[in-house]
């Protein structure tokens, strides 16, 4: 789940934008986790070829998200390829529009939107990209991305059943072939020429094929996001309510993170407290069933969004653990994710403490300082702070936990295209922690945490150890929209550590490069705690350990 960062003090909570930095790994979210079909390369076939041959199969299944992974991966071996950059972007957009189309949130919005409150909420959008997008817009580009979301829109059958549209028929052929034209005709050098353009289309569609106008407005806005870069989207009412809801560390929920596979709901982390935790629920759970609808007759996705609903509401999850089946009855509250976990002294002998930091909330440098004194008061000389796996999450609170660490100079800088983007943020003497630290990254400690990795890695305040981490080095912005109970997340600005290195597709090299050959847990921080094999975590402590036995 998105845990979203704030860009400065001085923005008022929900009438200016609550600038975040996108929390980009978001676990069980995504994955629709239908089976991928594996096809055996035929002579005469190139590679890439044999690839997209696969993902077509996937395709005609409707396996979106599969068939969107598939494709990703495809990429990373050919990304010069055209052709499965093409069939990416349009696989991703149909599961952009799955999700929408399964949101009741998203749903309600759709019912009886006149024609006037569609336009005027597209317009309010795409005012906010002109405003705060770090990039100017290219009308006419996005124009091309908005008819292309409504091309694959009447394409899905989840869009067409929903709306009671015949697929394929002359009308709708006709009605995209003007829509096109009218795109490419029409000039778009501004804002206004854009809501012209879809209004007016949106009233053809209207009158060829009775599609509600709100339908296809609302696809050109998701388009107008799309077209921006790839961390900036449109948020349904309920995407948005659990936006802020991340940036407080508390939901309604059962207190647990899922991961998604083929055919497979795994747990990953249950959440201390929760009603998932209190209800005997653990990490490598398997679930099998949701309220006795069972996997794979529904997707392991829609058995996730089965868990949600409102508080103090009852779910039955059966899950097996070890071969073992049980069914558990839980009731849905509000849960505080903490985003400080497992503070302890981990070698008291040479008073080596340890925390782990999850995310980056509001409350997190409050946190921070609790767990701090309480391993002072324990004798801690030195310490590990453990920000593998951590997705992000505000970039107020990465800057405040590195401040905690850093007595001067340089944290992070920011770059946008308006002026009020570019800021420099410092680092403060007061209540600076001295003591030796080591910092450990992977491959998915992103956004805020490469901001905090980068600060402590330019600033030698302590050697970082891990993995190259993810590259994310953008900053987000969220905005609410006065015309609807929906908003948008916009790009605004672009960070860069105190040397001036560019985090984004390159992260943050660790001093000590450790890599990770077999991990048993999706999460490989939770290895040490089992009292398994953690290198990563053990060449941090030698690090420690060693600096303690050179003092005299």
């Amino acid at each position: 789940m998105p845990r979203w960062p704030s860009r400065s003090s001085r923005l008022s909570p929900l009438l200016q934008a609550l600038f975040v930095l996108l929390l980009l790994l978001i676990v069980g979210q995504d994955n629709l986790a239908q089976p991928k079909v594996r096809i055996p390369s035929a002579a005469g076939i190139s590679g890439a070829d044999n690839l997209i041959t696969q993902g077509r199969e996937l395709e005609a299944r409707q396996q979106w998200t599969a068939a969107r992974d598939h494709y990703r991966e495809a990429i990373r071996q050919y990304p010069d390829h055209n052709d499965i950059q093409s069939l990416l972007k349009t696989a991703v957009i149909h599961c952009d529009l799955t999700r929408r189309y399964r949101d009741n949130s998203f749903l309600a919005s759709l019912k009886a939107v006149q024609l006037d409150k569609a336009r005027n909420g597209f317009a309010e959008v795409l005012l906010k990209v002109q405003t705060h997008h770090y990039e100017e817009p290219n009308w006419q580009a996005i124009a091309r991305q908005g008819i292309q979301h409504l091309e694959v829109a009447l394409s899905d059958p989840l869009f067409l059943e929903h709306h009671r549209i015949k697929p394929a028929s002359t009308e709708m052929k006709n009605f995209l072939a003007n829509s096109r034209q009218l795109i490419r005709e029409r000039k778009h050098t501004r804002r206004l020429d854009l809501v012209e353009t879809t209004q007016l289309i949106a009233q053809n569609g209207r009158d060829a094929i009775q599609l509600p106008v709100s339908a296809t407005i609302l696809e050109f806005t998701c388009g107008t996001a799309a077209a921006l870069d790839k961390y900036s989207c449109y948020l349904t009412p309920h995407q948005l309510e659990e936006t802020f809801a991340q940036i407080d560390g508390n939901f309604v929920g059962l207190g647990i993170e899922l991961k998604t596979s083929p055919g497979r709901l795994e747990v990953i982390r249950v959440i201390p407290g929760g009603p998932a935790s209190l209800g005997g629920i653990q990490s490598g759970d398997l679930v099998l069933a949701v309220d006795g609808h069972a996997i794979p007759e529904i997707t392991p996705d829609e058995a996730a969004d089965m868990m949600r609903g409102s508080e103090g509401s009852q779910v039955l999850v059966a899950i097996s653990r070890t071969g073992r089946k049980q069914t558990i009855s839980m009731k849905r509250q509000r849960v505080i994710v903490p985003s400080i976990e497992d503070v302890r002294i981990i070698d008291r002998e040479a008073g080596i403490g340890y925390i782990r930091i999850t995310c980056f909330q509001k409350t997190t440098s409050r946190d921070l300082d609790n767990a701090l004194w309480q391993l002072h008061r324990q004798g801690m000389k030195s310490l590990v702070i453990d920000i593998r796996n951590n997705p992000g999450g505000l970039l107020s609170g990465a800057v405040e936990v590195a401040d905690r660490f850093l007595d001067q100079g340089t944290i992070v800088l920011t770059r946008g295209r308006n002026a009020a983007e570019d800021i420099d943020y410092k680092a403060h003497q007061l209540g600076t922690w001295n003591l030796p630290i080591v910092v450990l990254i992977n491959s998915n400690s992103a956004s805020a945490s490469e901001i905090f990795a980068g600060a402590i890695h330019d600033r030698q305040r302590g050697p970082v150890v891990g993995s190259q981490s993810y590259g994310k080095g953008s900053v987000q912005g969220i905005f609410p929209l006065s015309s609807s109970a929906a908003g948008i997340r916009l790009t605004t600005a672009r960070f860069y550590s105190p040397s001036g290195h560019a985090i984004s597709n390159t992260g943050v090299t660790p001093d000590v490069v450790v890599q990770v050959v077999k991990r048993p847990f999706a999460d490989e921080t939770r290895e040490s705690s089992a009292n398994m094999l953690d290198p990563v975590l053990d060449a941090g402590l030698k690090i420690l350990q060693e600096r303690v036995s050179r003092r005299p």
